[in-house]
């Protein structure tokens, strides 16, 4: 923050989280500012006589207010007059919060909206709620309530209890306001800019991936009608097979077990949601199973698992035996490649495509979840080069995939550099430590890149 001037005196706030505060800011609770009240939810929540498409009221959930940024334009359900009745109604432009999953998330609706009570709400006010706003979203006030995420307990006494710094005039709240709403749309846009950087080398990782597999890296090569309708023409001297005829054995569901322990003398039980968006698995969702339980669905080298269900179904999966021991989830399905057809890297490629998302949603069976099956699965058609040929080609797929993870990863440490610095900001204007007072909005053509 070496860019802004501090106040020229400030005072000791005896608060954790607010430190030194300049030395003529109020400090307050929270609930000498408004009352705290909470959400409320009609019971069952999933009864139909709730909702209705052509409601005043939108209904919200955690998950709208964790996809949001600052304000809530929309959400997936509206209230029916009997819902609304029931839950807590706010009139546009109200600030709430979070206090369940995406634990002290602060949002302003832009619509009429219901809160349940997982949120928290501020009725009476007396500073502008783009203030208070603010406080939260600095991630700083809930220090001393415990760990941010799941662990911290956030209740309306908690929050009412919560102290903060409030500058003598309102001129001086409204011009930290303005100089947050300038400086966060700054970085906003560049964070936007990384998150459009980052889709569209996802989709050059595709592509490279896709067309690598089905034409080769001769562009010269005689081409021939694969008879497969999402594979299009292959080059001549390629064989297409379905999956069945790939693997060593047949493929094979997971076990249906609830793997608790966290035990890693134990093999790994790999869930799909493990698996991260560069292939690898995360180091922080470790769970286990015993051996005995697990034996039957002990993973090798190479195998491949298959999401088979639900929001993730296609997902897929190649094990290697540097992960140590794994076995792997019931709603996982196997495939242990023949390698003295075709690697199994081959396959696993094939699993990364364009065209290979296209078959899975064209065959999905449409129950009360989505789902492939294992019959399915064996359905899929995989274009073979001869093995020296597809030695070459998966050299140079992971030469690309490397460079493509690589910008990947350097893109993504600049969104987190960013939203730290977005949030140290946000922080430093709500306590006082930076003097924004003077502040004016600059011209557009003089203004600075964050």
């Amino acid at each position: 923050m070496g860019r802004y001037k501090e106040y020229q005196e400030y005072k000791n706030s005896e608060v954790e989280w607010l430190g030194k505060v300049p030395i003529d800011w109020d400090i307050k609770k929270i609930k000498y500012l408004s009352p705290v009240k909470r959400g409320a939810s009609p019971r069952p929540i999933d009864d139909p006589k709730y909702f209705d498409e052509e409601g005043d009221y939108a209904w919200v959930r955690i998950a709208d207010v964790s996809a949001s940024d600052t304000y809530l334009y929309q959400t997936t359900q509206k209230m029916s007059e009997l819902g609304s009745s029931l839950s807590v109604k706010l009139e546009p432009n109200q600030l709430f919060l979070s206090i369940a999953g995406t634990v002290g998330k602060p949002c302003i609706n832009k619509i009429k909206a219901c809160i349940h009570d997982g949120f928290v709400y501020f009725p009476d006010l007396k500073i502008p709620n783009k203030f208070l706003f603010y406080v939260f979203a600095g991630e700083q006030a809930y220090k001393g309530l415990g760990k941010m995420g799941t662990q911290l307990n956030l209740n309306t006494d908690t929050v009412g209890g919560i102290k903060v710094a409030i500058p003598k005039t309102e001129k001086d709240i409204q011009t930290i306001i303005n100089f947050l709403d300038h400086e966060t749309a700054k970085i906003d846009t560049l964070i936007e800019k990384q998150q459009q950087l980052i889709k569209l080398l996802k989709e050059k990782r595709q592509a490279v991936i896709s067309h690598a597999v089905t034409k080769g890296l001769n562009p010269e090569a005689p081409m021939k009608d694969s008879g497969v309708e999402w594979l299009g023409e292959v080059p001549e001297h390629w064989d297409v097979k379905k999956l069945k005829y790939l693997v060593s054995e047949p493929l094979l569901y997971g076990a249906n077990e609830a793997a608790e322990e966290v035990d890693k003398s134990q093999p790994r039980f790999v869930r799909i949601t493990d698996v991260k968006s560069d292939g690898t698995l995360k180091e922080d969702t470790f769970r286990s199973l015993p051996k005995d339980v697990a034996l039957p669905y002990m993973l090798k080298d190479g195998d491949i698992l298959l999401a088979r269900s639900g929001g993730t179904v296609g997902k897929s999966f190649i094990y290697r035996d540097s992960w140590g021991s794994c076995c792997f989830a019931g709603y996982l399905i196997k495939a242990s490649i023949n390698e003295d057809i075709v690697a199994a890297d081959w396959v696993y490629f094939n699993t990364l495509t364009s065209f290979y998302w296209d078959w899975i949603q064209g065959s999905q069976i449409q129950a009360t979840i989505q789902n492939v099956s294992a019959e399915k699965y064996n359905l899929f058609q995989v274009a073979i080069p001869p093995k020296e040929e597809c030695k070459i080609i998966i050299n140079f797929i992971f030469e690309n995939l490397n460079k493509f993870d690589e910008l990947t990863k350097k893109a993504e440490r600049a969104i987190l550099l960013m939203r730290e610095r977005r949030t140290a900001l946000i922080s430093a204007a709500v306590t006082g430590k930076i003097d924004v007072r003077n502040w004016q909005k600059p011209e557009e053509s003089k203004e600075e890149v964050v």
